[in-house]
């Protein structure tokens, strides 16, 4: 991560979740007083996913809550947000996303020269077995860092 990026929020939940194969970033189309909630760290990707219709990439079930100060224009907090992306990276997206088993999901939103971008990660969905196997190994991790301090 370079100095000029700075988290506004990450998905922790999709490490867990999903394998992500593929990272990539997307810019985000804004309305109103969304980028000042942004500013004060108040957003939630834990339910959101990316979908993608007639050529163009929707980011879905982000949260970004309502501005403290805003008035009778303030923004919805849950709606479908545009995604700015290539026409070839979304070609690419989906074919992949075509095939059994991948989806879309934000990893994370920050901000990057002033301007608010996701990161999109192409995913594809653990059964309770790996996500068992991801618990053991990080307890195996946390347990190594303990020892090793002592």
């Amino acid at each position: 991560m370079l100095e000029q990026e700075k988290n506004i929020t990450v998905n922790k939940k999709a490490e867990f979740l999903y394998f992500i194969e593929q990272r990539l970033e997307a810019g985000i189309s804004l309305v109103g007083t969304e980028v000042k909630s942004l500013r004060q760290n108040n957003a939630n990707l834990t339910d959101g996913y990316a979908v993608i219709r007639d050529g163009e990439v929707w980011l879905m079930g982000a949260h970004i809550g309502k501005y403290d100060h805003g008035n009778i224009f303030n923004h919805e907090p849950v709606r479908k947000r545009k995604l700015l992306l290539k026409k070839s990276e979304i070609r690419k997206l989906k074919i992949k996303i075509d095939e059994k088993g991948y989806t879309l999901i934000p990893l994370r939103l920050y901000f990057k020269e002033g301007k608010i971008k996701v990161e999109l990660g192409l995913a594809r969905g653990k059964k309770s077995f790996d996500k068992r196997d991801s618990i053991a190994k990080k307890d195996l991790q946390r347990d190594m860092e303990r020892n090793f301090k002592v």
